[in-house]
């Protein structure tokens, strides 16, 4: 069996209470020696400290020469789930352990929290070259497979809930593992992110400049497909995706974002139409796809003005409520509750730039106070600038937020909104609309 080859223990408090642990369970072992059940946890327990992040080595096929970090709480519970937390560039496994709250969630939860540690010059997840964007290929997905393999052996780990998360090149790989291994993951969450093979390249190069700026794009079946090509023939479940980023980020720019909307809803096969719109905090503003519960298909939270180190505390929270591994969370933000609607819209364009004229219209007998639009724009368009409504993010899937003075809709009646936008080529007004979360008669 792999033996740890080191422990990492943050919190100086848990080392003592470790120890002392791990030898009542040797002892333990030792008295119940015709109890084999018994004796195979204590066996899994002595492996890996309760309490402590622990390297185990040996734990699989590991191409790229990975390093496995795990850290399993005291009340781990039985079949428990396994969380997969993803470095950054230039970070380690034990770094994510430091930076982010998910071991601590883990002693209150009881599930298993694995760290994949990158040990190539770049400390960058392999996330672009062909053997990484194939099921099986190789290269660190494989590494990371074997991780989770490992862990499901030892602790009896309920295969059904396996999540991956990560943040900037762990938010990538985080794409990258829902994509060739939909039957392990049932959901991931990426924090500042580009979509599966957005970083491909042919010539070796782990960095990929024109996706990192945002100017590779594709359609939604387009996006889909490079996912599903991954593992040719897979027809069961997908995972489910939650994707954050700041809409300033310089590093692995905003119009990814989108990008990543767009792949995941195809993925999924469902509307890029937002099924529900809400403000889960100031500068947040939060859409879901295909659902508007906590575990909708898709879901994406864009923080106005933040840029790339968007991690904070308290958002692991969130990741573990869309994954439905707490007993609360956050609650869900109320939503407005709309009467039937009405969206037309219209465009007048030129060379590289439009503007649209959107008319909304309360078809019920109940009046609206503040309204949300959601659409989503054509490719290649971006607003520069609109009227009536505060439209956010500038493109992919856009929220138009009414205006204090036009918040009130009574029944039957119209307001008309507008925005300018820059196009590269398709000048089309959006074709469909949701007003609070529910769709829109087109007209």
């Amino acid at each position: 069996m792999p033996t740890p080859t080191g422990t990492t223990a943050r919190r100086p408090l848990r080392a003592p209470f470790a120890a002392v642990f791990a030898a009542l369970l040797s002892l333990l072992a030792a008295l119940l020696v015709t109890a084999p059940a018994a004796a195979a946890r204590t066996e899994a327990a002595d492996v890996v400290p309760a309490a402590t992040l622990t390297e185990v080595t040996d734990f699989g096929t590991n191409p790229s020469n990975l390093r496995m970090y795990v850290y399993v709480p005291g009340n781990v519970t039985a079949n428990p789930a396994v969380l997969v937390a993803v470095h950054w560039c230039t970070g380690s496994g034990p770094d994510m352990y430091n930076g982010t709250e998910y071991d601590t969630l883990a002693d209150q939860y009881g599930f298993i929290v694995l760290y994949p540690s990158v040990t190539r010059s770049s400390k960058c997840f392999d996330v672009s070259s062909p053997q990484a964007l194939k099921r099986g290929g190789g290269s660190d997905p494989v590494g990371i497979k074997s991780m989770v393999d490992w862990v499901t052996r030892t602790y009896d780990a309920d295969t059904s809930r396996v999540f991956a998360t990560g943040i900037s090149s762990g938010a990538m790989m985080t794409n990258v593992l829902l994509g060739d291994y939909p039957d392990v993951f049932a959901a991931g969450a990426a924090f500042s992110g580009v979509p599966f093979g957005c970083f491909a390249t042919t010539d070796g190069s782990e960095w990929n400049s024109a996706c990192a700026n945002g100017t590779v794009t594709h359609t939604p079946q387009e996006w889909g497909n490079l996912v599903r090509g991954a593992y040719p023939g897979y027809t069961g479940p997908r995972p489910r995706m939650q994707l954050w980023h700041g809409t300033a980020d310089d590093v692995l720019r905003y119009p990814n974002f989108g990008e990543m909307i767009k792949q995941w809803t195809n993925v999924q096969g469902v509307s890029q139409t937002p099924a529900a719109t809400d403000t889960p905090q100031s500068g947040w503003t939060r859409t879901r796809y295909g659902g508007t519960g906590d575990r909708a298909p898709v879901e994406a939270i864009s923080l106005q003005g933040v840029g790339h180190n968007l991690y904070s505390s308290g958002m692991a929270t969130r990741v573990l409520t869309f994954f439905g591994l707490d007993s609360g969370g956050p609650a869900p933000q109320p939503q407005p509750q709309p009467g039937a609607c009405k969206v037309s819209a219209t465009t007048n364009a030129w060379n590289t730039g439009l503007t649209a004229s959107v008319t909304i219209t309360n078809t019920s007998t109940t009046a609206i106070s503040g309204w949300q639009l959601g659409f989503t724009l054509p490719a290649g368009q971006a607003i520069t600038n609109g009227w009536g409504a505060t439209y956010t993010p500038a493109s992919g899937a856009v929220t138009a937020t009414s205006a204090s003075y036009n918040a009130a809709l009574a029944p039957g009646a119209s307001i008309s909104i507008g925005y300018q936008a820059n196009h590269t080529g398709n000048s089309a007004a959006p074709g469909a609309f949701t007003l609070n979360g529910t769709a829109c008669t087109a007209g």
